[in-house]
């Protein structure tokens, strides 16, 4: 092989990188694939990853100066679309894409961003409504943290003033948009919530497109919001508008207006309910007033009873107050003696007139009762016979062999029937 040129392997691979830095095509390429083998935790903060479809695959670099810019965490199995130059690493001998800039395929970059992270809050409990702080009904001191030169602010601080003239208001002026914005939105929220001087916070800003919004994005916001003392309405953009700024704060307001409406109530609407209030408390103590007057109506119904009965006692006791027998007790004794001795007589002249007329009585009824007396029948000759304690007075009532008793008038003689007798025709 004398004719031919011989060259290294490093001088190969150099003179095939140059065919491809040559071709202006390949400056500036798109390219859909599916990623695989994604390493992106190295230190240096680059990108190695593989892109394929169905058919093939090629590596892929993405250097850290362009890779801080992905607003979204790569993963494996995602579809992306990369922008970027194919060049030849020359010490394996493998062409690659050198990726300058990254987004998914079909949703944009900012818009997966947003899902992740909020994805990954959730799952750490930064939206749990356990952790929501209620939000003061009559706050003294509202702080606001927006830009100053937003016509926002201006909305606010003239709603605030019309439902709320006593509120005061303190304004943290703030970047709402930019590179530095997030970092500038975390460091008012910590020193409005050091200072401990508002009752309320509200942080928020005017409409505008995802990307005007994203300060509102920002995982360290989440945070300090989190971590935040202070009650905080967020108030980002319009209705149809959602940040995480929105999901980690107390209560998240449609719009910059209407979180001025929720933070404080309506003077109109506090006037109308110290009107009811003062009408219903009028009406109680009219109630309770009638109740007490139909109570004094009784009691003093039940007080002139009593004074009537006080009176009639009082009109007795005098009356015992004049009587002989309290002026003078032994007077009353005195008569009480007379007539007891009095009653003594009149008793001791009529019991021998009553003892006689009683003894008269006594002796008739004895003659009567001694006439009746069974013991005179049986002193002219009659007796009585009785069977086991009654009386036999039909021959009837008897048979042969039967033991019976008679009495006569000086006792008694147990005897035995012979023959049984027969009742007379």
């Amino acid at each position: 092989m004398p004719n031919h040129t011989v060259l290294s392997v490093s001088q190969l691979n150099r003179y095939i990188k140059s065919l491809f830095e040559q071709n202006l095509q390949l400056k500036d390429v798109f390219i859909r694939g599916e990623i695989s083998n994604f390493k992106g935790q190295y230190a240096s903060g680059h990108f190695y990853f593989t892109l394929k479809d169905k058919d093939a695959s090629v590596k892929v670099v993405m250097f850290r100066n362009y890779a801080s810019h992905v607003r979204f965490t790569p993963e494996n199995g995602m579809t992306v679309l990369v922008r970027g130059e194919v060049g030849v690493y020359d010490r394996d001998g493998v062409y690659q894409i050198y990726c300058r800039e990254m987004q998914p395929d079909g949703i944009g970059d900012l818009s997966l961003a947003f899902e992740q992270l909020k994805k990954k809050l959730s799952e750490e409990g930064l939206f749990d409504s356990a952790h929501k702080k209620p939000i003061p009904p009559f706050p003294q001191v509202i702080g606001i943290i927006t830009a100053k030169t937003g016509a926002a602010l201006q909305d606010m601080l003239n709603i605030l003033r019309r439902r709320y003239p006593s509120v005061v208001v303190l304004v943290r002026s703030v970047l709402v948009q930019g590179e530095k914005s997030a970092a500038d939105l975390c460091a008012a929220v910590r020193q409005m919530d050091e200072l401990g001087l508002c009752d309320l916070l509200i942080i928020g800003r005017g409409g505008g497109s995802l990307e005007d919004l994203w300060s509102f994005n920002d995982e360290a916001l989440a945070c300090e919001i989190f971590r935040c003392r202070t009650p905080i309405i967020s108030a980002v953009g319009h209705e149809v508008d959602f940040t995480i700024c929105d999901f980690v704060a107390d209560l998240r307001a449609p719009t910059p207006s209407a979180a001025a409406e929720l933070a404080v109530p309506d003077k109109k609407d506090l006037q109308f309910q110290l009107f009811s209030y003062e009408r219903q408390m009028a009406q109680k103590i009219e109630s309770r007033i009638q109740v007490l007057e139909t109570q004094f109506g009784r009691h003093k119904r039940i007080h002139d009873s009593l004074s009537m009965r006080l009176s009639a006692l009082q009109t007795k006791l005098e009356g015992y107050q004049n009587h002989q027998a309290l002026r003078s007790p032994y007077y009353t004794v005195e008569q009480a003696q007379a007539r007891i001795e009095e009653q003594a007589a009149r008793l001791n002249a009529l019991m021998p007139v009553r003892l006689e007329r009683e003894e008269a009585r006594l002796g008739k009824a004895a003659g009567i009762l001694d006439s009746l007396s069974p013991f005179k029948v049986m002193a002219r000759g009659f007796s009585v016979v009785t069977m086991k304690g009654k009386t036999i007075s039909s021959a009837g009532q008897i048979k042969a062999g039967d033991r019976v008793t008679i009495r006569l008038t000086d006792g008694t003689v147990p005897a035995q029937i012979l023959q049984g007798g027969k009742e007379s025709e």
